[in-house]
């Protein structure tokens, strides 16, 4: 007599010419049982099957094959992603995963997603005049979630980051002259950006980074500042208020963009001069003075906002003759001109918070033509005499 199985048991039957498995999965909140069943042409194939999903489900992890791709999308956005990234890119890959993934990919079944299906989604966006980096963007966010699906056993392979890459080739951003950068210098004397200005230039920084210094981070007899946060503006998640955006100060994310930077003694008579202004600025607004620490404050104290301060840096620029510009371009023209003085790569891209020298070369590897001749020529003295 054939043993009777268990409740808890896995079951396997013959339907027709197919065989067929069942596994339990529990209960339902409504107290259904949930039942998840494979198939197969011969019974050990579907005993293999249904071994491998044991193990899943020992393991904690239920796949679903038939979640769709939006649906495990919105899933990640809301339990998966948070917490785990700044909430300014949280913010992206949402814009991400609303405007590009969802439209394109959003109705097929996640298990079913194939390398095809993505390879053509980027093809579809180069068609439609995407960047080569925007597309890079797309891919990485996709293969993000997919890797939490893959963990969870929804999918065997995470096919975004089997898909192609897009080739990104950097494009030289504008740089000021050497004789730019002193008439700029010269426009904005006495300005109250001007030392903010003159930072971002000689250590080529980003704009959030400048406008996120604190004076704690300043080491007067050392004569140095340790970059640790930025100022962002981010979507605002409190529903009681009617602004869509807000502004933050946020820790640096990388160890390599949280870095020193040594500063001459110009720029240390400058900072000390500031430092008195606004501390005469703190005592005319009286109340009204919210004190953040930062070296680069509006008149009440506050982060200052970075859209404003590219505005008022553009409106600087066009006083000084040179055009619209914009504070990134500050970041690309330091950085071109530390290294036409000579600066060695390794330094320029430590400066510049580089998570590695090969970002910096890939950027500015083509104003090192001068260093490749000089050791061509010495190489040529050394071993041929000329």
């Amino acid at each position: 007599m054939s043993k009777r199985r268990g409740n808890g048991e896995d079951s396997i039957y013959k339907d027709g010419d197919r065989w067929r498995g069942a596994i339990s999965l529990g209960y339902s909140e409504d107290g259904r049982r949930i039942r998840k069943k494979v198939s197969g042409r011969t019974r050990a194939e579907v005993a293999d099957k249904l071994r491998s999903l044991r193990k899943l489900v020992d393991a904690g992890t239920v796949p679903d094959d038939k979640i769709t791709v939006k649906a495990f999308l919105e899933r990640w956005l809301t339990h998966n992603l948070p917490g785990t990234v700044a909430e300014s890119t949280e913010d992206d890959y949402n814009d991400t995963v609303r405007l590009h993934l969802v439209p394109a990919l959003g109705r097929k079944r996640l298990a079913k997603l194939t390398v095809l299906d993505v390879d053509k989604l980027w093809q579809a966006k180069r068609e439609a005049g995407y960047s080569a980096n925007s597309i890079r963007i797309m891919r990485t966010v996709l293969r993000k979630a997919l890797g939490q699906a893959e963990r969870e056993g929804i999918v065997a392979r995470n096919v975004a980051a089997l898909s192609a890459a897009p080739h990104v080739v950097a494009k030289e951003g504008r740089t000021l002259t050497i004789d730019q950068a002193r008439t700029l210098l010269d426009t904005v004397a006495g300005h109250r950006f001007e030392v903010a200005i003159m930072i971002a230039l000689a250590y080529g920084l980003r704009r959030g980074e400048v406008l996120g210094l604190h004076w704690s981070a300043v080491d007067w007899e050392a004569g140095t500042v340790r970059l640790t946060h930025a100022v962002k503006r981010i979507k605002n998640r409190d529903k009681s208020s009617d602004r869509k955006t807000r502004l933050v100060i946020s820790e640096l994310k990388t160890p390599k963009s949280r870095r020193t930077l040594v500063l001459t003694p110009q720029i240390v008579a400058k900072l000390r001069a500031l430092r008195a202004r606004q501390a005469e600025a703190k005592i005319a607004a009286g109340g009204l003075w919210r004190d953040h620490g930062l070296v680069f404050a509006s008149e009440v104290g506050t982060p200052m906002d970075p859209d404003n301060f590219s505005h008022t840096f553009s409106k600087l620029a066009k006083r000084a003759g040179l055009g619209h510009w914009h504070p990134h371009e500050l970041r690309h023209s330091g950085a071109s001109l530390m290294l036409a003085q000579g600066t060695p790569l390794h330094v320029v891209s430590e400066i510049l918070g580089h998570t590695s020298i090969s970002i910096t070369k890939d950027v500015y590897g083509h104003l090192l033509v001068d260093d490749k001749r000089a050791a061509a020529e010495a190489m040529s003295g050394a071993l041929f005499g000329a």
